[in-house]
């Protein structure tokens, strides 16, 4: 069984409750009190609900989206219990996260071959982790990977990527500390193409401190990869840190204004209570959350799968 395919195994979802359980006991928690002692959904209780969407990193926008439907329901129904809220709530956050026209496309094209995915963010926020954990999927489909180290800024990026090459036992391309980025790019998909490789991974720099100079970097090391692979790359790859809530939309707003960002990845969601951040940055930026982490094993970077994502943050524990 492909392990890009949308099926969830046992093990899969438990792991997925497991690991938003946080963002769900603290969304109940406050819902709980808010409703308490009151029968019918009317403006004072949408009031509170507002307050904890936002509370939760749902953001701001997407929060007045979710409570106008419910509006709507109410003004159409009359008559709404607030035992009914629960699953009105989780009708309307599923139906928003399957209007973005990419939701759930989880799986690489194989016409593309190698498929290039580039990916970008800042320091701290998993992504070298997810580069490994990425490479150990792929593997394990029987798709053969290759690494490019191409944050040569830090030596530790460099390193920390080495080692999930050993790890995983994928080949690396790397220079030295402070070779140009675009150099690196150039090299690996040159390698990737000599050994028939399926997918190759490139790991860039994640500096914010000023949008134009990242900007022109990332379009070097496009312009350069073109040269070997026209199309290259398939994939832009934004990884965000979960457990940052609205700094995750902030970086998300910078990276996608200096490069064409086509896939996210929102790490260490099992750590915070923050998961309503992905309903929120799938909303408001229209761009695929295409892979969710939710625990530190290699199998724990998932594939994201909206309706069960929303099954797991509206259970209740």
């Amino acid at each position: 069984m492909s392990w890009f395919k949308n099926i969830f195994k046992k093990e899969e979802k438990e792991t997925l409750d497991k690991g938003l359980e946080k963002s769900s006991q603290g969304f109940f928690e406050k819902m709980t009190k808010a409703v308490v002692g009151k029968s019918k959904v009317d403006d004072e209780v949408l009031d509170e609900l507002e307050e904890i969407l936002i509370a939760s990193d749902v953001g701001a926008s997407t929060t007045i989206k979710i409570i106008e439907r419910i509006e709507e329901r109410v003004a159409r129904d009359k008559y709404i219990n607030v035992s009914e809220l629960d699953s009105i709530l989780r009708e309307e956050i599923s139906r928003l996260l399957l209007e973005n026209p990419h939701a759930g496309s989880g799986n690489i094209d194989e016409t593309k071959k190698p498929y290039v995915i580039m990916v970008v963010g800042v320091n701290g926020v998993g992504k070298t982790t997810t580069i490994g954990k990425l490479a150990h999927q792929f593997k394990s489909e029987g798709r053969k990977v290759v690494l490019g180290a191409a944050d040569t800024f830090r030596a530790a990026a460099v390193d920390q990527l080495t080692i999930w090459s050993e790890r995983v036992g994928v080949p690396i391309v790397k220079q030295d500390m402070g070779s140009d980025p675009a150099s690196v790019a150039f090299d690996t998909v040159q390698s990737a193409v000599a050994q028939n490789a399926d997918v190759v991974i490139i790991d860039t720099a994640g500096r914010l401190h000023n949008k134009v100079n990242l900007m022109n970097e990332l379009s070097k090391i496009k312009r350069v990869m073109q040269k070997v692979i026209p199309d290259a790359p398939h994939e832009i790859l934004l990884v965000l840190d979960g457990s940052t809530g609205q700094n995750a939309f902030e970086q998300a707003k910078q990276f996608t204004a200096a490069t064409e960002v086509n896939a996210l990845a929102v790490t260490k969601l099992d750590g915070t209570a923050k998961g309503g951040v992905v309903i929120g940055i799938s909303d408001q930026f229209q761009i695929p959350v295409k892979y969710i982490g939710v625990g530190e094993k290699m199998q724990d970077l998932q594939l994201f799968n909206g309706t069960e994502f929303v099954d797991s943050f509206f259970k209740k524990r």
